[in-house]
């Protein structure tokens, strides 16, 4: 019973851990659009993005990541014999891959700390979809567990960021004939 209970808190913190991932670019890419605007409005939408970065950051995002890992180190106690498996070393290294991405969504939230940004919010929008291939990957190991399953599970993941690739063109197409400021 306590393994189920382990692993319900592993998914939640997972789950919110994501949603943080995924609404920290989001808030970056408010920010360098807020310095396209006119002052005082310019001033104050960076202020309100940088607060609105650092409770995420610190209050949800930070604090979920780390009890992700520690309940993923607490399954892999209670079933060691999963480092044993093909997909579980595949999977942990696509979570490396997602503590790189981490890492350097903290290196963006220093500079918005610091003032600035130094990425266009294209960069941004298409940077936020890798957590989304991430996900995709770490998904498909987990539920599938094959080799056969992963290999679908890549080829889907290649799919879908294609796919994320000309809809983020596509919405930047609708972007320049419309503004979304305007009601």
């Amino acid at each position: 019973m306590a393994y189920l209970y382990v692993k319900s808190l592993h998914i939640i913190f997972v789950t919110t851990w994501f949603a943080g991932l995924f609404y920290i670019i989001r808030l970056f890419i408010y920010y360098k659009e807020a310095e396209e605007k006119e002052e005082p409005s310019q001033s104050i939408l960076k202020k309100q993005y940088a607060l609105m970065s650092k409770r995420l950051w610190y209050i949800i995002t930070w604090p979920s990541a780390v009890l992700a890992t520690l309940f993923a180190v607490w399954l892999l106690v209670l079933q060691p014999f999963w480092l044993e498996a093909n997909w579980m070393l595949i999977k942990l290294g696509f979570v490396a891959l997602l503590f790189a991405y981490h890492i350097s969504c903290q290196m963006m939230y220093n500079q918005i700390a610091k003032g600035y940004l130094n990425y266009s919010s294209n960069g941004l929008r298409i940077w936020n979809e890798v957590a989304t291939i991430i996900l995709f990957a770490c998904v498909f190991l987990v539920v599938l567990k094959t080799t056969l399953g992963w290999v679908f599970g890549v080829a889907g993941i290649l799919g879908v960021s294609i796919l994320l690739m000309l809809g983020i063109k596509l919405y930047k197409k609708i972007r320049a004939r419309r503004s979304w400021d305007e009601k």
